[in-house]
C-alpha cells in the first residue's frame, strides 16, 4: 500500500485532468452560429467546473483552508464531508489502485494528489513540491462544489460528474467551521446546518435559516432563479461568486445594503458563458421503473384538478414566476423566516423537474419526501384528497 501511495503522490503531481464529460445541449441559440454556441457552452463548462473567480483570497488568505486540508483532510474525511471525486480526471492505473484498495485513503497526501489532478469536484488548488514534499499553497472553490455530484460508478462519492445536480451530501457548514479563522460562536452555527444545506445570507445579516442546495439544471426559460425570486441566474451567480465564494469581483444591491467593488473584476466577464452552460444542462429523466406510469397518469389529473397544484405550477416549466407572481409565505404554509431576510419577502413557485434527484423539498427541506409535500398542501389548502389520489399524485411528481 505504501508503495502505491508513493506512486500516487510522486507520479501524479503535475498530471493533467482527463477529458471533460460531454454535455448535452438544449438548442439555446445566441445568434453566433452553432459552432460559436458550442464554444460558449464549452467555455461556460470550464468556468462552472474550474474557475474560482480569485476566491483563493477567501479560502486561502482568510480561512487558511490550505493548512486544514494538508494537515487533516484525508480522502475518507473529504468523502464524509460530501466532497466528490471525478473519475474522468484520474489515470487508469490510479482508478484500478483505488478500486482494489491499494491507495491509502487515510493520508492527506492522497487528497493533495487528487486536488493536483483537478479530481476533487469544485476544489481547485496549487500543489508545490518543497524539499521533496508536496504542499498545498493555494486553494479555492468553484460553482461545481455545491451544484455537481457524481454517479458513484467507482465507489460512493467517486464517479463521473453530474453537473447541475445538487450535492446534497455536501456539508458546507462543517467545512467552513474547520477553518482556524472562524470564531467559536460562528462555528456552532455552521455546524448546525448539516449536509445539503447552506445559508447564503449568514455572513451578511448574522441570521441562520439554511436552504436546501437547489439543482442548477432545467433552468432555461426560468426568469427568476432563486427561492425568493430576487433576480435571474446572472444576478445569483454574481451574488454567490462575490459574497459567498469570496471571489475577486464586484456586487452591488442597494436593497440589501451590499456594495462590494474589487478591481480587476474576475466575475463579470464570465457571467455570460457561465449562464449559457447552466441553461444547457437538461433536466435528467426519471430512472426507468422508478414510478408507476398508470398511477402517474391518474395523478396528472389530480395535479390539474382536485390537488390544485397547477394553480401555481403552470405551463411546461411548472411555475408561475414567469408571470411575475411571487407568493407570501402564508399562501402556501411556508416558514417565512428566510423570505423576511430578502428583498421580496416572498417565495417563488419552484419549477418542478427531476424531483426524485433532490429530496428533501421546500426551500428549507422541511418535507423529507414527496408524500410529505402532498400531505403539507392537503393540510394548508384544505384539500379533500383520498389516500388513493395522494398516492397517484406522488407517482406523477416522480415522473416529472
Amino acid at each position: 500500500m505504501a508503495a502505491v501511495l508513493g506512486l500516487v503522490v510522486a507520479s501524479y503531481f503535475g498530471g493533467a485532468p482527463g477529458n471533460p464529460v460531454a454535455v448535452a445541449d438544449n438548442g439555446r441559440g445566441h445568434g453566433h452560429g452553432r459552432d460559436r454556441e458550442e464554444e460558449r457552452i464549452d467555455e461556460g463548462r470550464k468556468v462552472f467546473r474550474y474557475d474560482t473567480f480569485g476566491d483563493e483570497q477567501q479560502w486561502t488568505d482568510r480561512l487558511r483552508m490550505h493548512e486544514v486540508i494538508e494537515s487533516a483532510v484525508d480522502p475518507l474525511t473529504a468523502l464524509s464531508l460530501g466532497l466528490k471525486v471525478d473519475v474522468d480526471a484520474l489515470p487508469d492505473d490510479l482508478i484500478a489502485a483505488i478500486a482494489s484498495g491499494e491507495v491509502d485513503l487515510t493520508d492527506p497526501a492522497t487528497t493533495l494528489a487528487l486536488i493536483d489532478l483537478d479530481a476533487v469536484v469544485g476544489v481547485v488548488g496549487t500543489v508545490e513540491t518543497v524539499n521533496g514534499e508536496p504542499h498545498l499553497t493555494r486553494v479555492g472553490i468553484t460553482c461545481a462544489l455545491c451544484h455537481s455530484t457524481v454517479d458513484d460508478s467507482i465507489a460512493p462519492g467517486i464517479g463521473h460528474r453530474l453537473d447541475g445536480w445538487p450535492n446534497l451530501d455536501l456539508n458546507p457548514g462543517a467545512i467552513i467551521a474547520a477553518s482556524p479563522a472562524v470564531p467559536a460562536e460562528a462555528k456552532t452555527v455552521y455546524n448546525s446546518w448539516g449536509p445539503g444545506k447552506y445559508d447564503p445570507r449568514f455572513n451578511i445579516d448574522g441570521k441562520s435559516t439554511p436552504l436546501v442546495i437547489p439543482p442548477a439544471f432545467g433552468l432555461d426559460g426560468v426568469k427568476l432563479a432563486t427561492y425568493t425570486g430576487e433576480g435571474p441566474v446572472s444576478y445569483w451567480n454574481r451574488y454567490v461568486a462575490v459574497t459567498q465564494m469570496g471571489g475577486h469581483g464586484s456586487f452591488k444591491d442597494e436593497r440589501l445594503g451590499i456594495h462590494i467593488v474589487q478591481h480587476p473584476d474576475l466575475v463579470k466577464g464570465v457571467l455570460g458563458v457561465l449562464g449559457d452552460y447552466q441553461f444547457s444542462l437538461p433536466t435528467p429523466p426519471p430512472p426507468p421503473g422508478s414510478f408507476d406510469a398508470t398511477a402517474a397518469r391518474r395523478g396528472k389529473a389530480v395535479f390539474r384538478g382536485a390537488g390544485r397544484c397547477a394553480t401555481c405550477h403552470t405551463g411546461p416549466l411548472y411555475t408561475d414566476v414567469n408571470k411575475g407572481v411571487l407568493h407570501a409565505p402564508a399562501e402556501t404554509g411556508m416558514d417565512p423566516a428566510y423570505a423576511l431576510r430578502t428583498t421580496t419577502k416572498r417565495y417563488r413557485t419552484t419549477p418542478l423537474r427531476a424531483l426524485q434527484t433532490h429530496a428533501p423539498y421546500f426551500h428549507d427541506g422541511s418535507a423529507k419526501t414527496l408524500n410529505d409535500v402532498v400531505d403539507h398542501y392537503a393540510t394548508v389548502l384544505h384539500l379533500t384528497l383520498t389516500p388513493e389520489q395522494k398516492a397517484d399524485l406522488v407517482e406523477f411528481l416522480k415522473s416529472i
